[in-house]
């Protein structure tokens, strides 16, 4: 199976003996508490489960401005994103070593996990203007990531970190939420040596669904993992527990049995284009994957990135050896008319735009929403009832 990011073994931080972890959260009640924002709780969750491996917790200021200009730690480590615990008010933490770190996303607050206190720093204008142009190649407002980043604090508490539970995730989505452990093992029992990942945060239509099977067949993979981000989107986007159900009633009904597995993980949404796309193959080598799908505008969001800035990265920035998962390059895909398939675009240099079924998000959500059926050659009719009584939920109808 392929290794792990950065280390021969996966490195989670979920304490997963059951005695050790009770005794930590009994601790972790007498302790000096942070709460964190939702984007920090998600890291954790990352954390713990592998996905962030071999990370032992939050990055300082040092190693974020390094990962930020240069993609790597100051220990050498290639990673494409900060991983940051940012607060507004870090007064509370006084001189402490040792602090719980609680949930945001749940009532009460319960303690996610426990931090060891390294620093404390406060980054300077100059500092965060830098993190959020390298991050997201802008620093306009109005982008959906920039805008989240801009509220968390610009306070960074680092230090390693052991991790007591996933939040909201296992208790909302226990079918589907899955760790990159449980990946690796259902992997391996499986069998499948070769695996290619798609990664969404949308419903799959028929052209998701042929590019699955088209990425299977070009890399001669043994199976094909469904990645479904589980955590926090912006306003608009479908909810998670919509989105899987679509995707299962998909896989049930439109591939091979035992060929995919359906599963989710607990982060929010960074919409950071380019550098997501190379911190999503970082998530699928952790979970034992050995390709992934890198799409038109893959992460992004409105026109902030070039349709294939996701795909050029890993040629102009990510080193050769910096990853061993490979990445499966794709275009747009549509079902051609004139072929009667679905096909790449790229694929079909004779056709012109009328050739294609295409729909834009706002007019499927319109004609969802209406109760118009949308074309079979556009979305599996069972996959658009299930976006249809959402839609009509929503418009109250």
């Amino acid at each position: 199976m392929i290794k792990p990011h950065g280390s021969e073994e996966l490195r989670p931080l979920f304490i997963e003996n059951e005695d050790k972890r009770g005794e930590a959260a009994e601790q972790a009640e007498r302790l000096p508490a942070l709460q964190l924002n939702s984007a920090a709780a998600a890291n954790a969750v990352m954390l713990g489960a592998g996905y962030f491996s071999p990370l032992p917790g939050f990055m300082n200021a040092a190693d974020a401005k390094s990962v930020a200009e240069d993609l790597h730690t100051r220990g050498g480590l290639f990673w494409p994103v900060p991983c940051l615990n940012l607060c507004a008010d870090p007064s509370s933490l006084g001189r402490v070593e040792l602090i719980a770190l609680r949930d945001p996303n749940l009532p009460g607050n319960p303690v996610l996990a426990v931090q060891e206190i390294e620093s404390v720093e406060k980054l300077k204008d100059s500092q965060w203007e830098s993190l959020t142009e390298r991050i997201f190649r802008t620093r306009d407002p109005n982008h959906p990531g920039v805008a989240t980043f801009m509220s968390l604090g610009r306070n960074v508490v680092s230090g390693p970190i052991r991790v007591l539970n996933y939040s909201y995730f296992e208790r909302d989505f226990p079918g589907t939420f899955r760790t990159a452990v449980q990946i690796r093992s259902a992997i391996r029992a499986n069998g499948w040596d070769a695996v290619v990942a798609f990664q969404t945060r949308n419903p799959m239509h028929r052209a998701h669904e042929e590019l699955c099977k088209m990425a299977k067949e070009s890399v001669r993979a043994d199976g094909v993992l469904i990645h479904m981000l589980l955590g926090k989107l912006k306003p608009g986007d479908i909810p998670a527990h919509v989105r899987d159900a679509a995707i299962r009633k998909m896989v049930e009904l439109y591939f091979p049995p035992n060929s995919v597995m359906v599963t989710g993980y607990g982060f929010d949404m960074l919409y950071a284009g380019p550098r997501e796309a190379v911190l999503h193959a970082v998530f699928r080598q952790n979970a034992g994957c050995t390709h992934l799908i890198v799409g038109r505008d893959h992460a992004g969001v409105g026109t902030y990135y070039g349709p294939f800035d996701a795909q050029t990265i890993f040629d102009q920035e990510v080193p050769k050896d910096a990853l061993q998962i490979q990445i499966f390059r794709a275009d747009n895909t549509a079902f051609s008319k004139k072929l009667g398939r679905v096909v790449m675009m790229r694929d079909a240099p004779d056709h012109k735009e009328e050739d294609f079924v295409q729909l834009s998000g706002t007019r499927v959500r319109e004609m969802l929403s209406a109760g118009q059926e949308l074309p079979r050659e556009f979305a599996r009719p069972e996959v658009a009832h299930i976006l249809m009584e959402y839609y009509q939920q929503e418009a109250g109808t």
